[in-house]
């Protein structure tokens, strides 16, 4: 499906692919995948289970080597740039790819990425500044992502010392994005957005990657009803991979 919408340019990523497809050795993932999508896009990539969906998310992250067609995410060209690609997106969650840890607790997971996020993904001058104005630095960085992603430590049954094992879906869904937002990522990707989630429930779901959109950073969820003003797009294939952590290996992991 060929379709363009999205907001104003801000510091998300455009993402344009024409005839993309995954292969590997069982066959093709999905292919024939055509996508104009504008910075600050909500995008919803739809079909059956198995239809090469999250194949498709990965590929467009630079995280799985795309095998015909084009495609650009922010300017960068894969497969050639699947390295910079990954460096502007982040996995907000993809099972068997990216998943929180059930035994960590919230603010566990959030002060790890944070640090992770200082020591690999920022300035290497960060590093020279003093504990208290890093730890400062750090404390902004997580409360701008919990903020952003609408995840509410107060509300939850242990403030953020809840296990992961406890969060209900869309908390645990919140948590997620957090984690992806305090990268600061051009591009957002989450797997699953609406499983196992009811009406209400899916509709703050969406509300959300929407609010994040809206704020600049493009957003691709993998659903399987996409919401009403989404650029949709639509696999169509036969996923013989059997799961995405599979397909990574057959077709080049990043």
């Amino acid at each position: 499906m060929h379709s363009t919408t999205g907001a104003p340019p801000g510091q998300g990523a455009a993402i344009r692919a024409r005839g993309l497809g995954v292969k590997g050795p069982r066959g093709w993932a999905f292919r024939g995948v055509d996508i104009d999508a504008l910075p600050g896009s909500l995008v919803a990539v739809q079909g059956p289970s198995g239809s090469g969906r999250t194949c498709l998310l990965l590929a467009l992250t630079g995280r799985m080597r795309t095998g015909e067609g084009s495609a650009e995410v922010g300017g960068l060209p894969l497969p050639r740039q699947m390295a910079a690609v990954r460096r502007i997106s982040a996995l907000a969650h993809v099972p068997g790819v990216a998943e929180l840890d059930a035994s960590l607790t919230v603010d566990e997971h959030l002060h790890e990425r944070a640090l992770l996020q200082l020591r690999f993904g920022g300035s290497p001058l960060a590093l020279l500044r003093s504990r208290t104005e890093r730890a400062a630095r750090t404390a902004a960085r997580i409360d701008a992502a919990v903020t952003a992603a609408g995840l509410d430590l107060a509300a939850l049954p242990k403030g953020g010392r809840t296990p992961v094992r406890e969060l209900e879906r869309l908390a645990a869904l919140r948590l997620s994005l957090a984690l992806a937002l305090i990268g600061t990522p051009r591009l957002i990707a989450v797997d699953d957005t609406d499983l196992k989630l009811s009406d209400a429930e899916r509709a703050q779901a969406w509300a959300l990657l929407r609010s994040v959109a809206d704020a600049g950073t493009t957003v691709l969820a993998v659903c399987s009803e996409a919401p009403e003003g989404a650029l949709v797009v639509r696999t169509d294939g036969t996923d013989e991979t059997k799961g995405a952590a599979h397909a990574l290996a057959e077709t080049g992991r990043a």
